[in-house]
């Protein structure tokens, strides 16, 4: 029997358990649930969260790769898309941290860590990459946890860096001001590092370098890590450096270089007192103290530093070819640091472009260069629109090669043509040289001008340099500068290994540039194309030289009004005088020439201005001299013309003929314009809408007879022409001309062709890449006797097939001419007919068609179906010209491309629009 004691016993042990249990629930706040929680939470949570979280951050310094061709970040942050800011990247120690913060927040609601748990989450969203998450986070815990100092500016400090990260530069503006406000509450000391580093920040994007020393000095006062101490001591060189303050720099390159820095920072710590002590005190050898860095094998990865270095040290002096060769060394050796090689690049491009005037070189480099430095850097689309305008003089000057050299193949006799041929298509063959007739002497691979040209494109990828190229410069951006050997993915090797691939690499023979030629199938249809455009007969020698004059000339306004370079303009207008005196270019050169001497050689301008005054005394450029304000009232009047023939062509849709014809006979009397012959023409079909035959015949007859030398009109008529006098009795019968009426279709039925397109060329097929780039106009040069230069014209063949998810550059069997016309309030039927216009005249029985297509705010005519990509590149070159008297707008509001009938039945917006043209600019 259980005596009571034993009873009353069990009974205490019972109600001391539960009341332990009650002690530890979570529902209650206890001052025993309270002491449980804080001990669990330090140590279970907090403890190893803090612990994860200073772990990742030594990775991500360890990790990181500086610029230091930039001003250092003051603290490092995740690299992160800022296009895919919503994208987490799920990194696992964050993961962990967010669980053990949350289990604080939802199961330890009554310790004293829950404002840690919120910090906590903050941090892990922010190296996670959830920026809007980790300011939401922190932006809680600052205004929960006000009343704990420590709590509250640790918040707002990593609050304002994630508003940072996503450049809410405003809104991280005000945190940081509250933080500022707020750092007096805290005690000195370490916890004032991280804040004064995070306005330190700030301070540098705003460009206040002046604070930004400030706060950078606070925080190195305040920090007990060394590891932030001597990162944020080489940003305060850089600053000092900034400023000027060369000696305040050198000192804290110093303090670096005598530190645990990481070697990369001691080096380039090293590499900068060199640099800022040689440019004060010119008696020091940088260059030698330079060179005797590569002495020390550790600092070997890092020689295309030194010899960039060296390279700007010589362009400071002006010994610019010395300059560009160690560039180039930069440039060859340089094998980890690609944004050191972009540099290095775009040094040579600008030195080219801008000190040795070798503009084609130049092109090459500018090449190189955006496709390795990243598009974040400052400029780079001012670099990425210099290629791609320089691309016109690539063009022009490999049309001048070309006809060259087929003159002079064609001075040689007939036995020796072909073999001088297969030496002009490859060009490794030994190099033929002959002399035209007041011609330079001509070498396959002709250098003519500012550079070297390269020799004709093929679509073969191992003939096509640019290709070859964009290539290289892909492989090296991802692997770096690799010899051709085996393993040559590997970095490191062991010794025995290196030695095998060496004996290896000096046995065999490096790739060939016979190996990069084209495939013998590409190479004999060149031949083919070469030998049938030999200029072998007057006409043809006529036509070529024609087409070098027109690349002359156009080169030199080129450099006159795009490049700003009038030296380079007027050598190359004497050229062109020099090789043909007597051009059609002769008085828009005199002009040019005139204005380039205006202000530096009076004697010569007065010359020049003579010459236009008296030789051509009615062009636009006699009367500009006479009349400064002549430009501008000439623009006005082709609004004015523009306008005027839109009211016509609206009678002539309204089909109110009399009208028409009353109007044009007006405008006659006004004088003539550049619009008289498309008048004149709309005035001929109102006739013979509303007379017999003989009237129309009699009208188009004046057509002809008034504008023999029309390109667009005249060719049309004459076709009308030939088909009423093949059909002449059947019109006799007719009372009126033309009975059935469609203005959007041809007025007459030509004779059947097949379904195909273009039987009729416009221009010779030589392997010449289409123009794509149209040169401003300068101001006080009339637009309206400057060179028939094609506009805006995507006309290259892609190198490969390649594609964004929505567009591709596969070739197609069906392409389009598209105008693009950036608004969507003009009626552009007069535009559809003056295209129709064309097509009539000069792709006769092809059965093109254009048709409209409109979005909100842009509207597309495009011409098809073309089905081969060289058909309808031929027709962009035929009508691209025309295209000011065939669409009546004001041209700046309208561009034409190339596009597949693929790609363009996925255009259904403006949105698409813009998207394919970026396609295009990336990957043709």
């Amino acid at each position: 029997m259980k005596t009571p004691n034993i009873y009353i016993l069990k009974l205490i042990l019972f109600s001391l358990c539960c009341s332990m249990l009650v002690a530890c629930s979570s529902q209650k706040d206890t001052a025993t649930s309270r002491s449980m929680q804080n001990l669990t939470a330090r140590y279970n949570y907090i403890y190893n969260a803090n612990l994860s979280l200073n772990n990742h951050q030594s990775e991500l310094n360890q990790t990181f790769k500086d610029n230091y061709n930039q001003v250092l970040p003051v603290y490092i942050g995740p690299d992160v898309d800022k296009t895919q800011l919503s994208m987490s990247l799920n990194i696992k120690a964050m993961d962990e941290i967010i669980k053990k913060a949350q289990l604080i927040i939802l199961e330890k609601n009554f310790s004293n860590y829950v404002d840690d748990a919120y910090i906590l989450l903050g941090k892990a969203h922010f190296y996670n990459g959830n920026y809007f998450t980790a300011s939401e986070y922190l932006d809680y815990a600052a205004k929960a946890f006000r009343n704990n100092s420590k709590s509250h500016i640790e918040a707002l400090n990593w609050q304002a860096r994630s508003l940072m990260q996503i450049s809410l530069i405003s809104a991280a503006n005000i945190v940081l001001d509250s933080l500022e406000n707020n750092l007096p509450a805290l005690k000195p000391g370490p916890n004032l590092a991280e804040p004064f580093a995070t306005m330190a920040q700030m301070s540098i994007y705003h460009n206040n370098d002046g604070a930004a020393i400030s706060y950078l000095k606070d925080a190195i006062k305040a920090s007990n890590q060394q590891s932030d101490k001597i990162r944020w001591t080489y940003v305060l060189a850089q600053l000092y450096e900034k400023q000027q303050n060369i000696p305040e720099a050198l000192i804290q390159y110093k303090k670096v270089e005598k530190s645990s820095a990481p070697f990369e920072m001691y080096f380039n710590a090293k590499i900068n007192q060199i640099r800022l002590r040689s440019a004060s005190d010119k008696t020091i050898d940088a260059r030698g103290q330079l060179l005797g860095l590569l002495k020390d094998d550790k600092n070997q990865d890092y020689s295309d530093q030194v010899y960039f270095q060296i390279a700007e040290r010589l362009a400071e002096e002006g010994s610019n070819l010395e300059a560009q060769n160690n560039y180039l060394s930069a440039i060859k050796i340089s094998a980890k640091n690609q944004y050191q090689k972009g540099l290095a690049y775009l040094k040579v491009a600008d030195l080219n472009f801008k000190v040795l005037k070798d503009y084609l070189k130049a092109k090459s480099y500018y090449d190189s260069t955006v496709a390795i430095l990243p598009k974040n850097y400052p400029g780079y689309d001012l670099i990425l629109k210099k290629t791609q305008n320089l691309q016109y003089l690539t063009q022009r000057y490999q049309i001048i090669s070309i006809e060259d050299s087929l003159q002079a193949i064609a001075k040689l006799p007939l036995q020796e043509q072909a073999a001088s041929i297969q030496r002009l298509v490859n060009p490794n063959l030994p190099a033929y040289k002959q002399s035209v007739n007041n011609g330079p002497p001509i070498e396959y691979n002709y250098q003519s001008g500012a550079g070297r040209v390269q020799t004709p494109l093929s679509s073969f990828y191992f003939s096509n340099s640019s290709a070859i190229s964009l290539g290289f410069s892909d492989f090296r951006k991802k692997w770096g500068n690799r010899k051709l050997e085996t393993n040559w993915r590997q970095s490191i090797r062991s010794s025995a290994q290196a030695t095998v691939q060496d004996i290896a690499a000096a046995i065999t023979t490096s790739t060939t540039a016979d190996s990069m030629q084209m495939n013998t199938g590409d190479k004999q249809a060149l031949i083919e194309t070469y030998s049938a455009n030999l200029p072998v007969t007057a006409e043809l020698v006529k036509l070529s030289n024609q087409k070098i004059s027109d690349a002359y000339y156009e080169i030199a306004s080129y450099y006159l009004q795009e490049l700003n370079d009038p030296a380079e303009a007027e050598k190359t207008y004497l050229t062109l005088l020099s090789r043909f005196p007597n051009n059609n270019h002769l008085e828009a050169t005199y002009y040019s020439l005139y204005l380039i001497n205006k202000t530096r050689d009076l004697k010569s301008a007065d010359e020049y201005r003579s010459k236009v005054l008296k030789q051509f005394p009615s062009s636009v450029y006699a009367k500009t001299i006479t009349d400064p304000s002549f430009s501008l009232r000439q623009s006005e009047a082709e609004l004015l013309v523009n306008r005027h023939y839109n009211l016509i062509f609206d009678q002539y849709q309204k089909k109110q003929f009399g009208d028409v014809i009353e109007s044009v006979n007006e405008s006659e009397k006004a004088g003539g314009n550049y619009l008289s012959a498309q008048l004149s023409y709309l005035r001929s079909i109102a006739i013979g809408r509303s007379y017999p035959v003989d009237s129309l015949i009699n009208a188009f007859n004046k057509v002809v007879n008034s504008y023999p030398d029309d390109q667009l009109i005249t060719p049309l008529t004459k076709d009308h022409l030939n088909y009423i006098n093949l059909n002449l009795e059947a019109f006799k019968k007719r009372k009126i001309a033309l009975v059935d009426f469609d203005p959007n279709e041809p007025p007459f039925t030509g004779l059947n062709f097949p379904s195909q397109v273009a039987n009729k060329p416009l221009t010779a097929a030589l392997p010449v890449i289409q123009n794509t780039i149209t040169p401003p106009l300068v101001a006080n040069i009339p637009p309206v006797a400057l060179p028939s230069i094609p506009q805006s014209t995507v006309a290259i063949t892609p190198p490969g097939i390649k594609t964004d998810g929505t567009f591709t550059n596969a070739p197609s069997g069906n392409y389009y001419y598209v105008i693009h016309v950036a608004d969507a309030s003009l009626t552009l039927s007069s535009s559809r007919f003056g295209i129709g216009q064309f097509n009539r005249g000069n792709y006769t029985g092809s059965n093109l068609r254009h048709q409209l297509k409109e979005f909100d705010n842009d509207q597309l005519i495009f011409v098809g179906n073309f089905i081969s990509f060289d058909d309808v590149k031929n027709y962009a070159g035929g009508i691209t010209p025309q295209l000011k008297q065939i669409m009546k707008v004001p041209a700046n509001i309208y561009t034409s491309f190339i596009i597949s009938k693929e790609n363009f039945d996925k255009l259904t917006s403006a949105a698409l629009l813009v998207k394919y043209f970026e396609f295009y600019k990336n990957n043709y």
